[in-house]
């Protein structure tokens, strides 16, 4: 990947349009989690520290091209005030008039955030005459917003037609940290998988084959694969259609590449029953509901995991939101940091696998925690994240001026 960065570049004075993901969770009209509002800071402290006058950009969650007065990001605008210890205005547009006076009255070093970019259906359709408007707002468009790369949205593709286009210093980071689990990643290289569905990754198995030597499964997923080699999973959750599944182990057996399953598990009799929860090897489930992986595959997962060199975690193992079955990501987790401090080289990708990191407390002995959730599991499948070519596009434009 090649695109520019901030990096050297002479930003006082000028209108720096800043494509940031601030799509926190919100809890009565507040930001109940900071953690993406925490990830911009690197970025836009040093446009302040730099002078330059930065307009934010970013969607608020799923209003559909309406004004939905809930998902303002006006509260947004509070909570990044606080992160950033300055100022930041707010407009009530992020195009037009609303949005055009607010930038007029920026000064070196300030900051505004714009509304919810998604309150105008023009975004996601990635209109070319909204992306000139949200373009005719700066001189320079930084994208840094890496959790909507895979988004061919006008704020995160079109409008880097229209200005000199740059990554911001997080989405360098996160193209960087993930660039090493595809160009030459030190072996052994191993991916712990969770999740509830093979279907849903796929893509992520079928390009890592090629780099990883094994995986360690977990979650839902785990059930599938056992399904679809004869083990009777009683209630639990896993694809009705085993043919992925299958198709999956004979593609790693012909790459030589090892698929490691569960050989005990926590079952209970309901997702709900945590009272009921116990530790059964594979042939004594029954009628009973796999919730997380058993103590001696944790062990044998994180024998494996210990001895890695490159590490990805993309999902947990159980349903480690409740205390009977988070042991298993737990054990995993652990083994990760062991290794880390080791020497590899851990990145932890993927909405739920992130959330499990630092509802555990591991995340912060990983070397790279993604902030991306799709975007993650769409570079892990190998495709192209169209504001990631966006800022390529823009590169390959701007050296053969």
């Amino acid at each position: 990947m090649k695109f520019r960065t901030l990096r050297g570049l002479d930003v006082r004075g000028k209108r720096v349009v800043v494509r940031e993901d601030l799509n926190v969770p919100m809890k009565d009209g507040a930001v109940g989690d900071p953690t993406r509002i925490l990830a911009a800071r690197d970025t836009l402290g040093y446009l302040r520290d730099q002078g330059a006058r930065t307009v934010v950009l970013s969607h608020l969650g799923r209003p559909d091209g309406k004004i939905v007065p809930a998902l303002s990001l006006r509260p947004v605008a509070a909570a990044l005030a606080a992160a950033l210890g300055t100022p930041v205005a707010f407009a009530d547009d992020c195009v037009g008039p609303v949005a055009e006076a607010a930038v007029a009255k920026l000064r070196d070093g300030d900051i505004v955030l714009l509304e919810n970019v998604r309150f105008h259906a023009e975004e996601e359709a990635n209109d070319p005459a909204f992306a000139k408007a949200l373009a005719a707002l700066g001189d320079l468009y930084v994208n840094d917003a890496f959790g909507t790369a895979h988004r061919a949205h006008a704020s995160t593709e079109g409008i880097a037609r229209d200005l000199p286009a740059v990554a911001g210093f997080l989405m360098e980071n996160e193209l960087n940290a993930l660039a090493t689990l595809i160009s030459d990643p030190k072996q052994p290289f191993v991916c712990a998988i969770g999740g509830a569905k093979v279907k849903d990754k796929v893509g992520v198995f079928t390009n890592l084959i090629e780099r990883v030597s094994s995986f360690v499964i977990g979650g839902g997923m785990a059930n599938t694969f056992l399904a679809a080699q004869g083990v009777d999973v009683g209630t639990s959750l896993r694809d009705a259609d085993l043919e992925p599944a299958k198709a999956i182990v004979k593609l790693a057996q012909q790459r030589g590449v090892i698929l490691h399953l569960p050989a005990d598990a926590v079952v209970s009799t309901a997702f709900d029953a945590d009272d009921a929860a116990t530790t059964v090897p594979l042939a004594e489930i029954g009628a009973r509901m796999i919730l997380d992986i058993g103590p001696a595959t944790a062990r044998a997962y994180a024998a494996v995991l210990r001895e890695a060199r490159t590490i990805v975690f993309n999902g947990p193992m159980g349903v480690y939101e409740r205390a009977p079955y988070r042991e298993g990501t737990r054990v995993i987790g652990e083994a990760i940091a062991a290794a880390t401090k080791a020497g590899a080289i851990s990145i932890v990708g993927g909405g739920d696998a992130a959330a499990a990191a630092h509802e555990l407390g591991f995340a912060d002995a990983m070397t790279h925690v993604s902030t991306g959730g799709g975007a993650t599991l769409e570079f892990l499948e190998g495709k192209t994240l169209p504001g990631v070519a966006a800022l390529e596009r823009a590169a390959r434009e701007q050296s053969a001026v």
